[in-house]
């Protein structure tokens, strides 16, 4: 005979000729010969599943049948503890408080299960996770077709044989570069162009359902507005119409591009840029024209400048008064720019001075 003491938390399975005859809880018992006991923690999972069928022993224990398309969420205490997948599990009854939330799997959308749980590591193997920011639009693929649209917000999905996509695309204003574009001009200049577009994504079924690579699309859209229209121009009239070539392109794409689901909102020909030939002649082109202004510019001062002596010529011709006051202005001039004078005659130097300054 032997003594066994089974603590609070613990109950035994007692075996006679390897067949279970009773289950024994808290307490202290006395055994004979032949029997055996094996010792369990009430608070973990009940592991000898091979044991489940008998009839004593199942009145003790909760079991837990799961599908291969199912998962059982388990909480201790009502709080999450960890996941069961396809399988058998047992747990002791009415000893700790476990409870099962059984989930289906087989399609993707999650139903009654709060997101808190959601995001615990422990269902990382189970849930697919997308967030879509408060700035983007998501649409929502399953198996390869489209479902819905997806506002701003975190989005869990069961991991099962469906394959989910999220195409996201952003709702904030955005920018096209088209740049080094070769293009020739209707008398065959070949120039290189830089051109900027800018647009809005305004229908997302459009842009990711019914068109491949929307942005794609919209460059090729630019692309050719620009080389049918430049094409039409000579060099000289593309230099006279510049500002208004983005207008032109603007006008020819917007409606075509509202079939992408996008909206042109501005568009604006950054560079013009020149092959080396043409931007030396240009150059001296600029040069000559300078010149020929500068030339006139200097022409007109010059006739200005006889104009006006011709009319103080006639002024001073009509009065004698004016005339000499004139020449006394240019006698203080000369005399202005004189140190020293030194005199040198007979007495009658004043008289002579006087003459000079006097009619």
């Amino acid at each position: 005979m032997k003594t066994v003491v089974i603590n609070e938390n613990e109950m035994g399975v007692v075996f006679k000729n390897n067949k279970i005859i009773k289950v024994i809880e808290q307490g202290k018992y006395w055994f004979f010969a032949g029997e055996q006991i094996s010792i369990f923690n009430v608070f973990k999972e009940f592991k000898e599943i091979d044991w489940i069928d008998n009839q004593i022993l199942n009145a003790y224990l909760e079991i837990v049948h799961i599908t291969d398309e199912a998962l059982v969420l388990v909480s201790e205490r009502g709080n999450f503890s960890h996941v069961l997948t396809a399988g058998t599990f047992a747990f002791w009854k009415g000893k700790h408080k476990f409870s099962f939330q059984e989930v289906s799997i087989a399609n993707y959308q999650i139903e009654n299960v709060s997101k808190a749980i959601l995001e615990k590591q422990q269902l990382n193997l189970y849930v697919r996770s997308f967030r879509v920011e408060s700035y983007e639009k998501g649409l929502l693929f399953v198996d390869g077709n489209f479902v819905k649209m997806l506002e701003a917000g975190n989005y869990f999905w069961w991991k099962n044989a469906q394959t989910i996509n999220v195409a996201k695309g952003d709702t904030r204003l955005q920018a096209l570069e088209i740049l080094g574009q070769e293009i020739l001009t209707k008398d065959k200049v070949q120039l290189r162009l830089n051109f900027v577009i800018q647009y809005q994504l305004t229908d997302f079924i459009k842009a990711f359902v019914d068109t491949k690579e929307h942005e794609k699309q919209l460059y090729v859209l630019v692309q050719m507005a620009l080389r049918t229209l430049i094409g039409t121009l000579t060099f000289d009239e593309l230099m006279d119409q510049k500002n208004e070539i983005a207008t032109l392109v603007f006008n020819e794409i917007n409606e075509k591009a509202q079939r992408l689901g996008v909206s042109v909102l501005d568009a604006g020909l950054k560079d013009v840029i020149l092959p080396g030939e043409i931007r030396e002649i240009m150059n001296q082109v600029l040069i000559a024209e300078k010149k020929a202004q500068a030339n006139s510019i200097m022409r007109r001062e010059e006739t200005a400048s006889t104009r006006s002596l011709l009319n103080t010529a006639k002024l001073m011709d009509e009065n004698q008064m004016l005339y000499k006051l004139k020449e006394m202005e240019y006698i203080e001039k000369i005399a202005d720019k004189i140190n020293t004078i030194s005199v040198s005659g007979s007495n009658n130097i004043v008289s002579e001075l006087k003459q000079i300054f006097t009619k």
